[in-house]
């Protein structure tokens, strides 16, 4: 349960105020479970397909890419913290109904075909180590992520959450028996260079779109009040922490970001594969090359973070159709008290499970649902951008400018790739 702060407001994530110390994993906050969703299995075949492609040569999408992911996860979560409420409320709250129901309809849309393909990646990783159908372990992992998400109370569940974000560790550790050309390696990381053709920006874009998603926006936000339900936190001291959570998540994420792209630079470049399509084509492509182990901890780490990222997916979906229908919503309620909530949740892993049934492609259904985060993701920046600027919600809160100026900034560049992309030549 919440404690109260000296202001005798309700403090959401209390524990996070002691970041420092012994017990540090047990204290953080939303942003580690948020940063780590970020690398899901579909982001793992982008980052995996960029790294076998380009080589080095695109590895400074790492540090450009992490203030704007920073900025605006940070804004979604003060957003939360100073309005008591989730993303979707504050929009329901301040913007016209269309742009409501538009954003949540391109959101649920393009998590649910997500889901659909992380499940898919995840029945192939598993076929590696036990010998049944794909489908079979599609349906099987979809029914224990699903049941555990809807049955297992949040602050229990949270702390699952918390351990699956280890699985990223496991890109660290083949990134250390790589033989990378760290020469090489630290000149793609540190200019910036892509040639004026479709395919340059095509990758751009998806690099983009992976780690800057939609449905990392509404999660940051719901959880952020999730502890505590709709009781506002403005604190400096819990702001300021709350800052620092955020920045390690997001930090971590595009750290494991670049590990994948110069992981695959270093071993699939270097001896000529070149195309990857699927992020367990990747595990299996090197353990030829950089052995047994560094395959199967990439496959292990596919499974990890899919576990991880599977209930983000389907519980962002959830928060932002219940808040939009002005339902009720939390992960810490039960099944019987929040009935539409978890029937939201259902309804995206059925329809995920239906999707590989149906025999869909998992590779498009990445291209689909990169495509509509890509569509998205400007328009809501956009929409926060204005919320994070807006004094009659946020008071002496709003976002500073420094933070203003990235979501703005990456809201139109986010809007801009796909126009420039128009009219590269092919």
């Amino acid at each position: 349960m919440s404690t109260p702060n000296v202001s005798g407001e309700t403090q959401h994530h209390p524990v996070r105020n002691q970041i420092r110390g012994v017990g540090y994993f047990s204290r953080i906050g939303p942003g580690i479970v948020t940063g780590a969703a970020d690398d899901d299995p579909s982001g793992i075949g982008t980052y995996s397909q960029t790294g076998a492609q380009f080589g080095y040569r695109l590895l400074w999408a790492a540090p450009v890419l992490l203030p704007f992911a920073f900025a605006i996860q940070e804004t979604c979560a003060r957003l939360a913290l100073v309005s008591g409420q989730g993303l979707a409320r504050v929009i329901k709250r301040r913007m016209p109904n269309w742009v409501l129901y538009l954003t949540v309809f391109l959101v649920a849309l393009a998590n649910t075909v997500n889901i659909a393909a992380d499940l898919s990646s995840m029945a192939a990783v598993t076929l590696m180590f036990v010998h049944i159908p794909q489908l079979v372990a599609v349906l099987i992992i979809a029914l224990a992520v699903g049941i555990a998400e809807i049955f297992i109370p949040y602050h229990q569940y949270a702390r699952v959450l918390r351990w699956l974000c280890l699985s990223l560790i496991s890109y660290v550790a083949v990134l250390a028996v790589a033989n990378v050309d760290w020469p090489s390696a630290v000149i793609g990381l540190t200019h910036i260079s892509f040639a004026w053709n479709r395919i340059d920006i095509a990758a751009i874009i998806a690099i983009a779109g992976t780690t800057i998603s939609p449905y990392l926006f509404f999660w940051q936000a719901a959880e952020e009040i999730e502890e505590t339900g709709a009781a506002p936190d403005t604190s400096q001291s819990h702001i300021k922490a709350m800052r620092g959570d955020v920045l390690v998540g997001m930090f971590s994420g595009v750290f494991v970001m670049f590990a994948i792209m110069t992981t695959t630079a270093a071993t699939l470049n270097v001896q000529g594969i070149t195309q990857i399509n699927s992020p367990e084509q990747a595990a299996q492509a090197l353990q030829p090359i950089a052995g047994n182990a560094a395959g199967i901890l990439f496959a292990l780490g596919i499974l990890g973070t899919g576990l991880l990222a599977v209930p983000v997916l389907a519980g962002s979906t959830a928060y932002a159709v219940s808040e939009a229908m002005g339902w009720r919503e939390s992960l810490e309620r039960k099944p019987s008290q929040a009935k539409q909530f978890y029937a939201v949740i259902a309804a995206s892993m059925v329809i995920a499970i239906a999707l590989n049934f149906l025999g869909v492609n998992p590779m498009r259904s990445l291209i689909v649902a990169a495509l509509l985060n890509g569509l998205t993701a400007p328009l809501l920046m956009a929409i926060i951008w204005w919320l994070a600027r807006d004094k009659q919600l946020l008071g002496e809160w709003t976002s500073p400018w420094w933070s203003t100026a990235l979501v703005g900034i990456g809201a139109i560049l986010m809007a801009a790739l796909p126009i420039l992309w128009l009219f590269a030549p092919a």
